[in-house]
């Protein structure tokens, strides 16, 4: 299989300088503004305090084993007995990405399309439900595989753990601030002390703005998890046809109708990832002649050639859906 990049590649060094400058600059921001809470609230010994607090939270976010993550959606491995092209996908993928060892793939019992994974590249794996295996073809389950691959290569999930962390620890200082502000009310009524209304403001809006940038270096990894896929599978139109397919089924008829917007939040800013127009039209940008060939190891897209384990118990209620 010829691996040789058939992308612009300008325009893939310009999207990755882009989102990694995005991503240091949002990650940033949200460690000024969680040293500004720890400022307030104790000075340089609560500075000191929260650099203990952070290392050691990051420390146990770093131990979740990603056994445990999956056991939590009742996961099952998937050989190459169940999905011999699927997997071989999985391996070519892993090989392009340099990856030391090949990501496992698990399946989840779910109606819905989805796939994520777990861990980093050392103990990472990927997960993928029985609505997407049945609902793509191949050529675009290969883009998919791509970009969690992607996730995996690029540390993506460490990423989001530190972010989550200085999300909560900034609500943590914040609430504990305002808790000292109110202790001292009678105080300062009595002329006793005074407080800066500019700090206290601080504090308030510091979790949302915080909250804010989380989502917002979400949607740069996801950016660039996109742009990376690409690279692996060289084609573009074959993950843009997934993002698409993926947003044409996620919507059904009475959501539509009864709760539209339910599920991308409006504005763009509360959005974890980016709308999927807005990521087709930066994928298909890459795209340069002749058009590129997709990765895959079949001759008909539309099967995997293989069996998809079928649902056994019954589903469980989530605030996202029925889950299986």
């Amino acid at each position: 299989m010829d691996a040789s990049p058939r992308i612009d590649p300008q325009q893939q060094r310009s999207h990755r300088r882009r989102n990694a400058v995005h991503s240091a600059l949002l990650l940033g921001a949200m460690l000024v503004l969680l040293g500004l809470c720890g400022w307030i609230v104790g000075g340089v010994p609560g500075l000191i305090w929260l650099g203990f607090i952070g290392v050691a939270g990051l420390g146990a976010a770093m131990r979740v084993s990603p056994g445990m993550v999956l056991r939590l959606f009742r996961a099952v491995p998937l050989s190459r007995a169940d999905l011999p092209e699927v997997y071989d996908i999985t391996v070519e993928l892993a090989r392009r990405a340099g990856l030391r060892r090949v990501p496992p793939l698990y399946f989840i019992s779910s109606p819905t399309m989805n796939a994520f994974t777990v861990g980093g590249e050392a103990d990472g794996a990927v997960a993928v439900t029985g609505g997407l295996l049945r609902a793509l073809d191949l050529r675009q389950l290969a883009g998919v595989l791509a970009h969690e691959i992607c996730h995996l290569r690029s540390g993506d999930t460490r990423v989001m753990a530190l972010a989550d962390l200085i999300g909560r620890t900034t609500r943590v200082m914040s609430f504990a601030g305002l808790l000292l502000l109110l202790f001292n009310l009678p105080l300062m009524a009595t002329g006793g002390g005074t407080v800066s209304w500019l700090l206290v403001l601080l504090l308030v809006f510091a979790p949302t703005l915080v909250g804010l940038l989380q989502l917002a270096l979400s949607r740069t990894r996801e950016f660039e998890a996109d742009v990376s896929a690409v690279a692996l599978t060289d084609d573009p139109d074959g993950m843009a046809s997934a993002l698409q397919r993926l947003e044409d089924y996620q919507a059904g008829f009475w959501e539509d109708i009864l709760l539209p917007g339910r599920r991308v939040p409006i504005p763009s800013v509360l959005r974890s990832h980016p709308t999927s127009a807005e990521r087709i039209e930066r994928l298909l940008k890459l795209r340069r002649q002749p058009r590129p060939r997709p990765i895959t190891l079949a001759h008909d897209l539309h099967r995997h050639h293989g069996s998809v384990p079928t649902v056994s118990h019954r589903p469980r209620w989530r605030r996202s859906g029925y889950w299986y």
